[in-house]
């Protein structure tokens, strides 16, 4: 039966060879990637994240990506115009918390609403303050010091034994 089987497939594999099935075909005369490195169990997340362009952060635990969002606040309220669009911001932020905290799933991780009072405090803070800008600074030399570098006392008591 198996030889039977096997003598079907090579039968259909010689036939797509004869149409030219098998020509021109992605990757062809390129190295396998990942071939002879070690065996990763989520290689093909991995690819799907890069293939799609995907941010990492979806496969963290919700809980977790939270706190990422939470730690990103202030990057992402900077540009935002007005004082109510960061409230909304900070206000769909906290909806989400707040549907976790009812019922959470994942890690035990400590995850609070974020002031909006602090966020807009913030943002108009970094609005009142004007650009700064650096001069250009040649780059400073290291200059050889004549005074012999100090050894630590306990060095030279090792030293000794």
């Amino acid at each position: 039966m198996t030889e039977a089987w096997d003598a079907a497939v090579e039968a259909q594999i010689r036939g797509a060879v004869q149409r030219g099935e098998f020509d021109n075909l992605p990757g062809m005369g390129k190295p396998i990637p990942g071939r002879g490195t070690a065996y990763d169990e989520s290689w093909w997340i991995k690819s799907f994240l890069e293939r799609e362009k995907l941010p990492s952060d979806l496969l963290l635990p919700t809980p977790l990506q939270l706190r990422r969002r939470i730690e990103q606040v202030p990057d992402e309220v900077r540009d935002l115009p007005t004082e109510q669009s960061v409230r909304d911001f900070v206000g769909q932020l906290n909806a989400q918390i707040v549907a976790w905290l009812r019922n959470p799933e994942g890690p035990r991780v400590v995850v609070r609403p974020v002031n909006a009072d602090e966020v807009v405090h913030r943002w108009r803070a970094e609005r009142a303050r004007p650009e700064v800008t650096t001069p250009a600074v040649e780059p400073v030399t290291a200059v050889a010091s004549p005074r012999r570098t100090r050894r630590r006392w306990w060095l030279r008591w090792r030293r000794r034994g």
